[in-house]
């Protein structure tokens, strides 16, 4: 079984590295896919940094002298570049949600398909998981996730659902959150019920829209003028926040105007419309459908 299949994965490379001896980033290592790429492009000069927070990652790792794979949350990048004493970069890549193999890994928690525990930690380090969630959130609490996270239009419904049966006894493994919406969501509709709900308890449990706000706002800062940001995402959540920060540098709100109705924009965009995969790789990769691919070129700074 192969760990992960990289999404867009020519394309995403191809509209990313743009000189060979540069400095890139890989934010979403995974199994190596978009990184062994990467290098193929790479001169002798050229540098790629990846990170990957899950640890089961490492067996991934690309033994190549221009390589470096640092098992971090990619929100830290600044740090950890700084450290390897790199300040300015001329692409970076995220390829963005679960991999493959955290899908198929019934143990991780992450599928609707399989039982497993209410895990669902991307960082298996860190102590919070799906099953404290489910058991320890107070009623508001998991209504405010499932309606802003799952975009789930009965939030509150079902969270008193919830709240109501751990009272009985605690809700411990994916088929028994399940089970519970069997009988009231219709059969035609469960399974992108599941989808939605597992997604909101994810990106709770990873902190994910905040990790990716503060990828963008460090890329930004990172990226040389000229240098390339690819993000591939598989939700609107993602995909809003990616395409806010592309055309106005901000994830809410206007940017300030000067007096002729001007603002700084910080990227130009590559294409205009998001880029998605086409029916063959859908064919062959299912969770490919539903991806949306950004491409940007950091503007030199000056307000236009």
């Amino acid at each position: 079984m192969s760990y992960h299949n990289s999404v867009l994965l020519n394309q995403s490379v191809e509209a990313l590295v743009h000189n060979p001896d540069g400095i890139y980033v890989d934010c979403t290592f995974g199994g190596g896919g978009h990184s062994r790429l990467i290098l193929d492009k790479l001169s002798e000069k050229g540098k790629l940094f990846a990170f990957d927070q899950d640890s089961d990652a490492i067996q991934n790792t690309i033994e190549d002298f221009r390589f470096t794979l640092i098992q971090q949350n990619f929100r830290f990048i600044k740090n950890f570049l700084r450290f390897y004493k790199i300040e300015q970069i001329d692409g970076i890549l995220a390829d963005l949600g679960v991999s493959s193999h955290q899908f198929d890994i019934p143990e991780r928690g992450f599928s609707i398909r399989f039982e497993g525990p209410l895990d669902m930690r991307m960082n298996t380090s860190q102590p919070l998981s799906a099953k404290e969630i489910i058991n320890t959130y107070t009623e508001e609490q998991l209504a405010e996730i499932f309606y802003y996270y799952g975009e789930l239009s009965q939030s509150r419904k079902i969270a008193k659902e919830i709240a109501s049966k751990r009272n009985e006894q605690s809700i411990e493994t994916t088929d028994q959150l399940k089970e519970l919406f069997k009988n009231t969501i219709p059969q035609h509709k469960q399974n992108k019920f599941y989808a939605q709900l597992f997604q909101a308890l994810r990106i709770e449990v990873n902190d994910e829209l905040s990790s990716l706000k503060e990828l963008l706002t460090q890329s930004y800062e990172l990226l040389k003028p000229g240098g390339t940001l690819v993000f591939i995402s598989y939700h609107s959540l993602e995909d809003r926040l990616v395409k806010k920060f592309i055309k106005t540098g901000l994830f809410e709100g206007e940017p300030e105007r000067d007096i002729f109705g001007n603002w700084h924009k910080p990227f130009d965009l590559v294409s205009s419309k998001a880029i998605i995969p086409a029916e063959n790789e859908i064919m062959e990769n299912p969770r490919a459908r539903s991806a949306k691919m950004r491409i940007a070129i950091k503007r030199n700074g000056e307000k236009k």
